[in-house]
């Protein structure tokens, strides 16, 4: 399978890559997958797996594309204390790495990592509409896969390889950390897998650091519609958030995402979702440190580009969601409510179903 070749623009800025991957129609077999990393869904029920230590995407079929009832709220308490033992472990040996919601099925799905170091090893847990677990076995199944070129060799940064990713219209668009010089990229590589030699990047301007980020990775990305046209909003660690017009994602150019917020420093976002309410929209952004923020995105379009320094907080404005305390991942679950995986104090996770704000 031929490697990812990608072709950067040297500017001083974050770096938005259209990648190559493998050509090769889809195969029935057993994939290579070395660490649950991110996971996202696309059309009909099609899953792609974010795999770090392999720096690469795979697309896989589970057939998991029937509907279940609608409007069934899902609740599992101590859910990582349940995934554990599906595991044969214990709690403190497994991370949930991410939360997804299938929705041709309603199903939802966890990233998890059973160990550590060396030991570690994915695993893919499904959540049926009445609580149960199941462990989802990758044998026998259909999948392609892309390579990604240029990945760090070790340590923290080959963890960040991929850190986020997303299907948008014949492309997934995959964020994270290469070897290079302007190391920050995100990835746009057309589904089905197929080869595009060159890239384009995208110069940002972070405010709370006061220069143009190169080397943090996009933590968390939505595609969004401002006006009729498509964005990808991004935040970054610390927490810019950027829209970054997908139209003009040429290859071989360079173009300036606009940062149109700085949420507040010493922080770092974990998940978002878009959603619309009442005729508005709005993001739904967790946070480490900052809890989860209600953020209206009408003037997305005219808000001032932050260009400057800033303290704390500048652009676009928020709501702190006081009733959400511990959120750590977040899908939609319909177009009214949206799953949320909560860590509480004491360390347990419970998946919980919540109106949307």
């Amino acid at each position: 399978m031929r490697a990812m070749r990608i072709v950067l623009a040297g500017l001083a800025a974050a770096v938005l890559a259209v990648g190559s991957a493998s050509a090769d129609a889809p195969v029935k077999g057993t994939p290579e997958w070395k660490s649950a990393g991110p996971i996202a869904f696309g059309p009909d029920g099609l899953l792609f797996l974010a795999d770090t230590k392999g720096a690469a995407i795979l697309a896989v079929d589970l057939g998991d594309k029937k509907a279940q009832s609608e409007g069934a709220s899902l609740k599992v308490d101590a859910v990582n204390e349940k995934a554990a033992e599906l595991l044969g472990t214990t709690p403190d040996k497994i991370v949930i790495n991410d939360l997804a919601v299938n929705p041709s099925s309603g199903r939802a799905y966890l990233s998890v990592t059973r160990g550590k170091g060396g030991d570690a090893s994915p695993a893919l847990v499904r959540i049926e509409k009445d609580g149960k677990l199941q462990l989802v076995s990758l044998t026998d199944v259909t999948y392609s896969k892309a390579e990604l070129s240029n990945a760090p060799a070790s340590g923290n940064a080959r963890n960040e390889v991929i850190t986020d990713l997303a299907y948008v219209d014949g492309r997934v668009f995959v964020a994270g950390l290469s070897n290079e010089e302007f190391s920050s990229r995100m990835l746009a590589i057309p589904f089905p897998f197929a080869d595009s030699a060159q890239g384009t990047s995208v110069e940002i301007y972070h405010g709370a650091h006061g220069r143009f980020e190169t080397k943090s990775p996009i933590r968390t990305f939505v595609p969004y519609q401002i006006k009729g046209e498509s964005y990808l909003l991004a935040a970054y660690t610390c927490t810019p958030l950027v829209k970054i017009p997908v139209s003009q994602m040429k290859a071989g150019s360079h173009l300036k995402g606009t940062t149109i917020a700085e949420l507040g420093n010493r922080n770092r976002p974990l998940d978002m979702i878009t959603y619309t309410k009442g005729g508005k929209g709005y993001l739904l952004l967790a946070n480490s440190s900052r809890g989860v923020m209600k953020i209206p995105t009408e003037g997305a379009d005219k808000v001032a580009a932050i260009s400057k320094p800033v303290k704390d907080k500048e652009g676009l404005g928020y709501e702190t969601l006081a009733n959400l305390k511990g959120v750590e991942q977040l899908d939609k679950l319909d177009d009214t409510h949206a799953l949320i995986l909560v860590k509480t104090p004491a360390g347990i996770m419970n998946l919980e179903t919540i109106e949307l704000p």
